[in-house]
């Protein structure tokens, strides 16, 4: 499956005292790299919500490898490594000049408003593969 990018920059309300990226902030940086990829691909989540489902994250395993700082343009790269029924993992990178400094596997499932796991539809299975 084809990998999505989506660059960020790091505002200094991004840093903590040191001056380095705050380590939760990675992961607001790639849940803006799934949301625009999601978009990307035609996924219309607030449709899917109306409709009577939503994702969520389930785990995230995270590696912090090198620090970024104030000002650095960062690319989120994420690809889908496999999926299931209501289930979809995903690599998530996070590349400062091509360099890895963070890198995550992010589980993301299907629920049904009420909060139980729900089979993805035919149509995002669709284009979740051909994407």
């Amino acid at each position: 499956m084809k990998a999505h990018h989506h660059q960020v920059r790091v505002y200094y309300e991004d840093t903590d005292m040191a001056g380095i990226v705050y380590y939760a902030n990675y992961l607001k940086f790639i849940e803006r790299g799934r949301s625009e990829w999601v978009r990307s691909i035609g996924i219309d989540q607030a449709r899917l919500k109306k409709e009577g489902m939503f994702f969520a994250v389930r785990k995230v395993d995270a590696d912090f490898l090198r620090p970024a700082v104030y000002d650095d343009v960062l690319t989120v790269e994420t690809v889908v490594e496999s999926q299931t029924g209501a289930r979809l993992n995903l690599i998530q990178r996070v590349l400062r000049e091509g360099e890895e400094i963070f890198t995550a596997k992010v589980m993301i499932v299907s629920l049904s408003v009420d909060g139980y796991p729900v089979a993805l539809p035919a149509d995002i299975r669709q284009l979740l593969t051909e994407n």
